[in-house]
């Protein structure tokens, strides 16, 4: 199955751009992305790992999303122009 244009969004994270297929998460989109699926990190080591639960309940996806501090990345669906701010502080 191929992917049209409609079908996919452009969005901003850590102020490098992403496209993401539509009607994802943030979290699916970042993880999608690869790179950015570490954007949390281990408390003692500090090394990169995935989500935890990934349905909204454990608060381990958070991130700052157009502007708004603590939001569940896996609870909101990406949209166009969309900015999305992972870094240390912003959760």
């Amino acid at each position: 199955m191929s992917s049209s244009p409609e079908d996919t969004v452009h969005l901003t994270v850590d102020g490098a751009p992403l496209a993401a297929p539509a009607h994802r998460t943030v979290a699916a989109a970042l993880q999608l992305e690869g790179e950015a699926a570490g954007w949390r990190t281990t408390r003692r080591g500090g090394e990169r790992r995935g989500l935890f639960c990934g349905i909204g309940v454990c608060y381990d996806c958070l991130a700052t999303v157009d502007g708004r501090r603590g939001v569940r990345t896996c609870l909101v669906e990406v949209t166009d122009g969309m900015d999305v701010r992972t870094g240390a502080g912003d959760a």
